[in-house]
Protein backbone atom coordinates (compact mmCIF):
# COMPACT_ATOMS: atom_id res chain seq x y z
CA UNK A 1 0.00 0.00 0.00
CA UNK A 2 1.01 3.48 -0.82
CA UNK A 3 1.62 6.28 2.19
CA UNK A 4 -1.42 8.48 2.47
CA UNK A 5 0.08 12.12 1.17
CA UNK A 6 -3.22 14.01 2.69
CA UNK A 7 -0.19 15.44 5.32
CA UNK A 8 1.96 16.31 2.43
CA UNK A 9 -1.22 18.25 0.51
CA UNK A 10 -2.48 19.72 3.60
CA UNK A 11 1.32 21.04 4.19
CA UNK A 12 1.49 23.02 1.15
CA UNK A 13 -1.03 25.49 1.42
CA UNK A 14 0.07 26.73 5.21
CA UNK A 15 3.47 27.03 4.17
CA UNK A 16 2.35 29.16 1.69
CA UNK A 17 -0.37 31.34 3.84
CA UNK A 18 3.18 31.30 6.30
CA UNK A 19 5.22 32.69 3.51
CA UNK A 20 2.51 35.27 2.13
CA UNK A 21 2.39 36.58 5.96
CA UNK A 22 5.87 36.82 5.88
CA UNK A 23 5.89 38.86 3.25
CA UNK A 24 2.96 41.20 4.28
CA UNK A 25 4.97 41.41 7.48
CA UNK A 26 7.34 44.66 6.32
CA UNK A 27 4.37 46.59 5.49
CA UNK A 28 2.08 45.42 8.72
CA UNK A 29 5.05 46.34 11.02
CA UNK A 30 5.97 49.81 9.05
CA UNK A 31 1.68 50.68 9.38
CA UNK A 32 2.45 50.03 13.30
CA UNK A 33 5.08 52.20 14.15
CA UNK A 34 4.55 55.19 11.60
CA UNK A 35 0.65 54.92 11.41
CA UNK A 36 -1.44 53.27 13.77
CA UNK A 37 0.91 54.11 16.81
CA UNK A 38 1.42 57.76 15.96
CA UNK A 39 -2.28 57.78 15.70
CA UNK A 40 -3.16 56.41 18.79
CA UNK A 41 -0.53 58.64 20.90
CA UNK A 42 -2.92 61.83 18.78
CA UNK A 43 -5.74 60.62 20.30
CA UNK A 44 -4.94 59.99 23.69
CA UNK A 45 -2.11 63.36 23.75
CA UNK A 46 -5.86 65.35 22.16
CA UNK A 47 -7.19 64.65 25.65
CA UNK A 48 -4.82 65.49 27.80
CA UNK A 49 -2.79 68.31 29.76
CA UNK A 50 0.66 68.89 30.30
CA UNK A 51 0.32 67.06 33.43
CA UNK A 52 -1.27 63.92 31.86
CA UNK A 53 -4.40 64.59 33.20
CA UNK A 54 -7.67 64.23 31.38
CA UNK A 55 -9.15 67.14 29.85
CA UNK A 56 -12.04 68.54 26.98
CA UNK A 57 -9.85 71.81 26.84
CA UNK A 58 -7.61 71.06 23.89
CA UNK A 59 -10.92 70.38 21.81
CA UNK A 60 -12.75 73.04 23.33
CA UNK A 61 -9.91 75.08 22.09
CA UNK A 62 -10.04 73.68 18.53
CA UNK A 63 -13.09 76.52 18.11
CA UNK A 64 -11.36 79.66 19.27
CA UNK A 65 -11.39 82.19 16.26
CA UNK A 66 -7.54 82.03 15.31
CA UNK A 67 -7.67 78.33 15.15
CA UNK A 68 -10.80 78.15 13.18
CA UNK A 69 -9.79 80.70 10.76
CA UNK A 70 -6.37 78.36 10.00
CA UNK A 71 -8.91 75.33 9.48
CA UNK A 72 -10.57 77.75 7.26
CA UNK A 73 -8.18 78.87 5.26
CA UNK A 74 -6.22 75.25 4.71
CA UNK A 75 -9.75 73.67 3.48
CA UNK A 76 -10.03 76.65 1.16
CA UNK A 77 -6.78 76.01 -0.29
CA UNK A 78 -7.00 72.26 -0.29
CA UNK A 79 -10.36 73.29 -2.03
CA UNK A 80 -9.12 75.13 -4.57
CA UNK A 81 -5.83 73.40 -5.54
CA UNK A 82 -7.80 70.16 -5.91
CA UNK A 83 -10.70 71.57 -8.04
CA UNK A 84 -8.11 72.78 -10.55
CA UNK A 85 -5.58 70.23 -10.24
CA UNK A 86 -8.66 67.86 -11.40
CA UNK A 87 -9.87 70.02 -13.93
CA UNK A 88 -6.15 70.33 -15.42
CA UNK A 89 -5.67 66.90 -14.72
CA UNK A 90 -8.42 65.36 -16.53
CA UNK A 91 -7.50 67.55 -19.44
CA UNK A 92 -3.88 66.54 -19.67
CA UNK A 93 -4.56 62.85 -19.08
CA UNK A 94 -7.88 63.11 -22.13
CA UNK A 95 -5.34 64.59 -24.73
CA UNK A 96 -2.22 62.45 -24.20
CA UNK A 97 -4.60 59.70 -24.27
CA UNK A 98 -7.08 60.29 -26.37
CA UNK A 99 -6.42 63.37 -28.37
CA UNK A 100 -4.40 61.86 -31.10
CA UNK A 101 -0.66 63.18 -30.06
CA UNK A 102 2.40 61.74 -31.21
CA UNK A 103 3.14 58.19 -28.98
CA UNK A 104 5.91 59.39 -27.19
CA UNK A 105 3.57 62.52 -26.06
CA UNK A 106 1.88 59.83 -23.02
CA UNK A 107 5.40 58.46 -21.48
CA UNK A 108 7.14 61.41 -21.34
CA UNK A 109 3.79 62.66 -19.51
CA UNK A 110 3.61 59.97 -17.22
CA UNK A 111 7.47 59.78 -16.13
CA UNK A 112 7.50 63.88 -15.75
CA UNK A 113 3.93 63.26 -13.97
CA UNK A 114 5.18 60.57 -10.96
CA UNK A 115 8.53 62.45 -10.40
CA UNK A 116 6.60 65.98 -10.27
CA UNK A 117 3.73 64.39 -7.83
CA UNK A 118 6.55 63.64 -5.39
CA UNK A 119 8.62 66.95 -5.83
CA UNK A 120 7.49 68.83 -2.96
CA UNK A 121 8.60 70.19 0.68
CA UNK A 122 11.49 72.82 0.69
CA UNK A 123 13.00 72.08 -2.63
CA UNK A 124 9.41 72.95 -4.40
CA UNK A 125 9.02 76.27 -2.34
CA UNK A 126 12.41 77.41 -3.28
CA UNK A 127 11.99 76.25 -7.23
CA UNK A 128 8.51 78.58 -6.61
CA UNK A 129 10.36 81.52 -5.52
CA UNK A 130 12.77 81.38 -7.61
CA UNK A 131 10.16 81.65 -10.59
CA UNK A 132 7.35 83.52 -8.95
CA UNK A 133 9.58 85.49 -6.01
CA UNK A 134 9.70 89.49 -6.11
CA UNK A 135 13.09 88.75 -7.76
CA UNK A 136 12.33 85.53 -9.63
CA UNK A 137 12.90 84.52 -13.07
CA UNK A 138 9.37 85.25 -14.48
CA UNK A 139 8.55 88.02 -12.09
CA UNK A 140 11.76 89.93 -13.80
CA UNK A 141 11.15 88.72 -17.42
CA UNK A 142 7.74 90.27 -17.10
CA UNK A 143 8.51 93.57 -16.13
CA UNK A 144 11.56 93.37 -18.69
CA UNK A 145 10.13 92.27 -21.93
CA UNK A 146 6.14 93.14 -21.19
CA UNK A 147 6.58 95.73 -18.91
CA UNK A 148 4.09 94.10 -16.13
CA UNK A 149 4.83 94.45 -12.61
CA UNK A 150 3.26 91.66 -11.43
CA UNK A 151 3.29 92.52 -7.56
CA UNK A 152 2.31 95.62 -8.53
CA UNK A 153 -0.78 93.73 -9.41
CA UNK A 154 -1.54 92.57 -6.37
CA UNK A 155 0.20 89.11 -6.31
CA UNK A 156 2.48 87.65 -3.97
CA UNK A 157 3.95 84.17 -3.79
CA UNK A 158 3.15 84.25 0.11
CA UNK A 159 -0.74 84.41 -0.46
CA UNK A 160 -3.45 82.34 -0.88
CA UNK A 161 -3.27 82.65 -4.39
CA UNK A 162 0.51 82.10 -4.16
CA UNK A 163 0.81 78.77 -2.02
CA UNK A 164 -2.58 77.14 -4.34
CA UNK A 165 -0.23 77.70 -7.63
CA UNK A 166 2.59 76.06 -6.35
CA UNK A 167 0.24 73.10 -5.10
CA UNK A 168 -0.99 72.83 -8.29
CA UNK A 169 2.87 71.52 -9.57
CA UNK A 170 2.34 68.18 -7.65
CA UNK A 171 -1.25 67.95 -8.08
CA UNK A 172 -1.73 68.07 -11.29
CA UNK A 173 0.31 65.45 -12.16
CA UNK A 174 -1.01 63.40 -9.25
CA UNK A 175 -4.19 63.98 -11.18
CA UNK A 176 -2.99 62.20 -14.49
CA UNK A 177 -1.88 59.48 -12.80
CA UNK A 178 -4.95 58.58 -10.89
CA UNK A 179 -7.57 59.40 -13.54
CA UNK A 180 -5.24 58.05 -16.67
CA UNK A 181 -6.75 54.26 -15.82
CA UNK A 182 -10.15 55.58 -15.43
CA UNK A 183 -9.66 57.51 -18.78
CA UNK A 184 -8.36 54.54 -20.93
CA UNK A 185 -11.56 52.38 -19.76
CA UNK A 186 -13.59 54.77 -22.34
CA UNK A 187 -14.20 52.23 -25.38
CA UNK A 188 -14.28 53.34 -29.07
CA UNK A 189 -16.85 51.92 -29.28
CA UNK A 190 -19.44 53.76 -27.19
CA UNK A 191 -18.15 57.19 -28.66
CA UNK A 192 -19.57 55.18 -32.75
CA UNK A 193 -22.74 54.06 -31.34
CA UNK A 194 -23.70 57.53 -29.86
CA UNK A 195 -22.27 58.68 -33.46
CA UNK A 196 -24.48 55.96 -35.51
CA UNK A 197 -27.59 57.18 -33.31
CA UNK A 198 -27.14 60.83 -34.29
CA UNK A 199 -25.19 61.82 -31.02
CA UNK A 200 -23.20 64.92 -30.78
CA UNK A 201 -19.92 65.05 -28.83
CA UNK A 202 -21.59 66.71 -26.09
CA UNK A 203 -24.28 64.18 -25.64
CA UNK A 204 -21.71 61.63 -25.93
CA UNK A 205 -19.72 63.62 -22.69
CA UNK A 206 -22.94 64.59 -20.95
CA UNK A 207 -24.67 61.20 -21.30
CA UNK A 208 -21.84 58.30 -21.49
CA UNK A 209 -18.68 59.84 -20.61
CA UNK A 210 -18.85 61.69 -17.59
CA UNK A 211 -21.46 59.35 -15.74
CA UNK A 212 -18.52 56.59 -16.11
CA UNK A 213 -16.09 58.60 -15.09
CA UNK A 214 -17.04 61.06 -12.12
CA UNK A 215 -16.88 57.90 -9.56
CA UNK A 216 -13.24 58.21 -10.62
CA UNK A 217 -13.08 61.95 -10.69
CA UNK A 218 -14.34 62.70 -7.46
CA UNK A 219 -12.43 60.05 -5.55
CA UNK A 220 -9.59 61.48 -7.64
CA UNK A 221 -10.50 65.26 -6.26
CA UNK A 222 -11.08 64.08 -2.31
CA UNK A 223 -7.40 62.56 -2.81
CA UNK A 224 -6.00 65.54 -4.17
CA UNK A 225 -7.99 67.50 -1.12
CA UNK A 226 -6.55 65.18 1.14
CA UNK A 227 -2.97 65.31 -0.31
CA UNK A 228 -2.92 69.44 -0.25
CA UNK A 229 -4.28 69.22 3.39
CA UNK A 230 -1.98 67.46 4.30
CA UNK A 231 1.22 69.57 3.25
CA UNK A 232 3.62 71.09 5.96
CA UNK A 233 6.90 71.55 4.54
CA UNK A 234 5.92 73.26 1.27
CA UNK A 235 3.66 76.13 3.08
CA UNK A 236 5.91 76.56 6.21
CA UNK A 237 9.31 77.09 3.62
CA UNK A 238 6.99 79.00 0.96
CA UNK A 239 5.39 81.24 3.43
CA UNK A 240 6.47 80.95 7.22
CA UNK A 241 4.41 82.26 9.34
CA UNK A 242 2.24 84.78 6.98
CA UNK A 243 -0.49 82.69 6.11
CA UNK A 244 -2.29 81.10 9.30
CA UNK A 245 -2.97 77.56 8.14
CA UNK A 246 -3.54 74.70 9.73
CA UNK A 247 -0.13 72.94 9.00
CA UNK A 248 1.73 75.50 10.46
CA UNK A 249 -0.08 76.33 13.24
CA UNK A 250 0.47 72.55 13.79
CA UNK A 251 4.05 72.88 13.26
CA UNK A 252 4.28 76.29 15.68
CA UNK A 253 2.84 74.25 18.65
CA UNK A 254 4.75 70.95 18.87
CA UNK A 255 8.39 72.49 17.91
CA UNK A 256 7.76 76.26 18.18
CA UNK A 257 9.16 78.58 21.46
CA UNK A 258 5.98 81.12 22.04
CA UNK A 259 3.22 79.18 20.81
CA UNK A 260 4.19 75.63 22.35
CA UNK A 261 1.60 73.43 23.62
CA UNK A 262 2.10 69.75 22.76
CA UNK A 263 -1.16 68.80 23.91
CA UNK A 264 -2.80 71.48 21.94
CA UNK A 265 -0.72 70.49 19.32
CA UNK A 266 -2.05 67.14 18.82
CA UNK A 267 -5.85 68.03 19.35
CA UNK A 268 -4.79 70.12 15.77
CA UNK A 269 -3.55 66.76 14.23
CA UNK A 270 -6.57 64.75 15.27
CA UNK A 271 -8.86 67.49 13.43
CA UNK A 272 -6.34 66.78 10.75
CA UNK A 273 -6.57 63.11 11.05
CA UNK A 274 -10.30 63.15 10.61
CA UNK A 275 -10.66 65.31 7.47
CA UNK A 276 -8.31 63.72 5.44
CA UNK A 277 -9.37 60.17 6.42
CA UNK A 278 -12.78 61.18 5.57
CA UNK A 279 -11.75 62.30 2.40
CA UNK A 280 -9.46 59.33 1.88
CA UNK A 281 -12.29 57.00 3.20
CA UNK A 282 -14.53 58.76 0.22
CA UNK A 283 -11.71 58.21 -2.15
CA UNK A 284 -11.53 54.32 -1.33
CA UNK A 285 -15.04 53.83 -1.23
CA UNK A 286 -15.71 55.48 -4.89
CA UNK A 287 -12.69 53.75 -6.15
CA UNK A 288 -14.47 50.33 -5.42
CA UNK A 289 -17.54 51.57 -7.00
CA UNK A 290 -15.62 52.79 -9.91
CA UNK A 291 -13.78 49.37 -10.52
CA UNK A 292 -17.28 47.73 -10.47
CA UNK A 293 -18.62 49.53 -12.70
CA UNK A 294 -15.73 49.39 -15.27
CA UNK A 295 -16.04 45.18 -14.87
Amino acid sequence: MSPPRTSLSSNKPQRSAILSWLGVAPFLLFALLFLILPTAMLMVGAFQDAQGNFTLGNIIRLFEPNILSAYRISLEISAASAALGTALGLLLALAAIRGGLPGWIRPTLTTFSGVASNFAGIPLAFAFLSTLGRMGLVTMLLRKYLDFDLYGSGFTILSFAGLTLTYLYFQIPLMVLIIAPAVEGLKDEWREACESLGGSPLAYWRHIALPVLWPSLVGAALLLFANAFGAVATAYALTGSSLNIVTILLYAQIHGDVLHDQNLGYALALGMVLITGSANAGYIWLRKRSHRESA
